[in-house]
């Protein structure tokens, strides 16, 4: 398969990550301390044009596809982790979703809106004690003649305090067979339904400018026009959705790699040991070596699974083979820049730390290491098609 970047892709690449150097970069330590999350910084990112790649523009979009879209999201991961997030929030997540199963109204109604980023968004999966099983889900919701009544409560869900509108995925008919058939989609506001609430999630390791949060359902009044797609379709488009957040989210897991690679080479020709710099060491050049490889296979899965999203091809096994490899690729990156830098690594003086204490969210988020390599091994034993 050929890579080779059309001028677009080349120039959005490069505009992307002159916007994390210049507007993120200068205050992520001072943010990232203060667990700052800030709007205006997403309303720049989609001035820019970087949540409209994977929506058609009859809806806000520009349609340069998956593939530009996984490229911009590396650039700004590079820099931050936390500020890749919102390519997954605004449209991998809830954008593509409702484009692809919601009515025209939700479309105009929904999405130009998360493009420009004048409404922020989240999707609702994990509960807590649902995780990986997303069929033992317990929110609910009960139809009504005017529409539905949602009760229960997710967790650890990104920007649940900060969104104004989310996709909730709740059980509507809970004596379904199987199981998942009984789970719907709904578009819910966030901010103007009465019972519902909202609450920051601050004890985290990780991705401090990346808001995580709980909400709370206690008899929320919903309209039927919230229903997305149809009753008891949920848990599929629940499935369509996470290949498209677990693509982003192994895009920035990538980003994470070449910057523990980026920082450790540049930090290696500095520091000097024994009377040169420790990149003459052998030790020193076979973690790099081992870096790069992982770095550079990572990238390649994701920019597959992008290039068969983008010729309407179902990837959902490139999809977990990209976010495994890249998960375990930033995850190893960011140990060895660690070890790279010694007792520096383990100082907050220099972004290794922080890339290491981002990097293990990936092993989790939108399905964690062990799920993934549970269907890649469906694939290869021929029990998923």
């Amino acid at each position: 398969m050929d890579f080779d970047l059309n001028e677009e892709q080349i120039a959005m690449r490069e505009m992307a990550r002159d916007f994390a150097e210049k507007e993120i970069a200068p205050l992520i330590e001072e943010d990232e301390k203060e667990h700052r999350f800030r709007p205006e910084l997403v309303k720049k990112m989609a001035e820019l044009g970087f949540f409209g790649c994977v929506i058609p523009e009859e809806y806000g979009g520009n349609g340069a596809g998956h593939l530009a879209s996984v490229i911009l999201t590396e650039e700004i991961a590079r820099v931050s982790a936390s500020w890749g997030l919102p390519f997954n929030v605004q449209t991998m997540g809830p954008g593509t979703t409702i484009v692809r199963w919601g009515t025209e109204e939700q479309k105009q109604k929904y999405v130009p809106a998360l493009v420009n980023a004048e409404t922020l968004g989240c999707f609702a999966i994990t509960e807590p004690n649902t995780g990986s099983d997303v069929a033992s889900m317990e929110t609910y919701a009960v139809e009504t003649d005017d529409g539905f009544v949602l009760n229960g409560s997710k967790t650890w869900i990104s920007n649940a305090h900060v969104a104004d509108v989310g996709i909730v995925f709740a059980y509507t008919d809970k004596k379904a067979e199987p199981k998942y058939r009984g789970i719907s989609a709904f578009i819910v506001d966030l901010k103007n339904t009465p019972g519902i609430e909202s609450r920051p999630i601050e004890t985290k390791l990780g991705l401090f400018c990346a808001p995580t949060g709980e909400i709370a359902f206690e008899d929320a009044k919903i309209p039927k026009d919230s229903l997305l797609g149809k009753k008891g379709g949920g848990f599929k488009i629940c499935m369509s959705m996470l290949d498209c957040t677990r693509l982003s989210s192994a895009a920035r897991a990538v980003g994470v790699a070449r910057g523990c690679l980026e920082e450790s080479a540049k930090y290696a020709l500095e520091r000097k040991q024994f009377g040169r710099p420790i990149a003459d060491f052998q030790m020193i050049q076979d973690q790099l070596a081992r870096m790069k490889v992982e770095e550079d296979t990572a990238r390649l899965l994701v920019w597959r699974a992008a290039c068969k999203k983008d010729r309407g091809e179902r990837n959902t096994l490139e999809v977990s083979m990209a976010k495994y490899a890249a998960a375990e690729a930033a995850v190893h990156a960011a140990n060895e820049a660690v070890k790279i830098f010694g007792s520096y690594g383990f100082s907050s003086e220099y972004p290794v730390e922080r890339y290491l204490r981002d990097s293990k969210s990936f092993q989790i988020v939108e399905g964690t290491s062990n799920i993934q390599k549970v269907i890649i091994a469906g694939y290869v034993l021929g029990k998923r098609k």
